[in-house]
């Protein structure tokens, strides 16, 4: 996929990469050159100075509905081991990608998420979800077990029992119910979707890049280590931190007692 192909836009503005899913017509179910093409865009955020947030959507009424495996092989193409490789190569990476991205990740979710879709919304920091959008385990309706790393995901925003009974029935979650449950930030009216997540995201871009990058990797490592490890890293993460100019800029600030001016360094 060509950076001007018009399914995945994309822009920056006042350092926030904004990444836009367009197949209005498909729901956005996403195809795997435009999952190439988004996995390529948060590799660029992170290694990019200019970029201090990034801002994940949609156009149209559906957020994604999953991935869009048309023109995969067919069944009796398959051998063993083709469909592991299939999903660690493509929605695996897709999620790893939000989760692993150096700059905080925002979802501004306009309408129906579902399968491989709500695991791109979760995997994201913060959740914005407009009051149509819906979150569905779409998986179980197919006979399929979740992928794009829903069982890893969901237990740890909802727990066990919870993230069961979602992936067991299937049921579509509205947005106002997964606010309730934590799996979003807050919900807006779909008019006011975009103005809040950019808010949200000028604040993130205004914020020390550094220290909040470190900081998402100590809460993500800390549900998957021991006290011991979590405290190693967070000392870790306090050394490196401090060598950054936004650290001594905020220290400044504090005693100067004014506002600090962070540049994302």
């Amino acid at each position: 996929m060509s950076e001007t192909d018009p399914t995945v836009l994309h822009r920056t503005e006042h350092g926030v990469s904004w990444i836009t899913l367009n197949r209005p017509e498909a729901m956005n179910a996403i195809t795997p050159a435009q999952r190439e093409r988004v996995i390529a865009l948060l590799g660029e955020a992170s290694a990019d100075p200019a970029v201090r947030a990034v801002v994940v959507t949609a156009t149209g009424k559906g957020f994604c509905a999953g991935a869009d495996l048309r023109g995969g092989a067919a069944a009796g193409e398959r051998v063993a081991g083709d469909v592991a490789r299939m999903i660690r190569l493509g929605a695996q990476r897709l999620v790893t990608a939000v989760l692993d991205c150096e700059k905080p990740v925002l979802a501004a979710v306009n309408g129906t998420a579902a399968g491989l879709g709500a695991h791109l919304a979760l995997a994201c920091d913060l959740v914005v979800a407009a009051e149509p959008a819906r979150f569905i385990e779409v998986f179980v309706r197919r006979g399929l077990v979740p992928d794009g790393a829903g069982a890893y995901l969901l237990p740890r925003l909802v727990g066990p029992q919870k993230a069961k009974e979602l992936m067991f029935f299937g049921d579509a979650l509205p947005a106002a119910d997964a606010m309730r449950l934590g799996l979003v930030n807050a919900v807006v009216p779909a008019g006011e979707l975009e103005s809040t997540a950019r808010a949200w995201a000028e604040r993130l871009a205004q914020g020390p890049t550094r220290a909040i990058a470190l900081t998402k990797q100590l809460v993500n490592a800390s549900l998957d280590g021991d006290r011991a490890a979590a405290l190693a890293a967070e000392a870790t993460a306090q050394e490196i931190n401090m060598t950054t100019a936004d650290a001594n800029e905020g220290v400044a600030a504090f005693v100067e007692r004014r506002a600090p001016k962070y540049r994302g360094c």
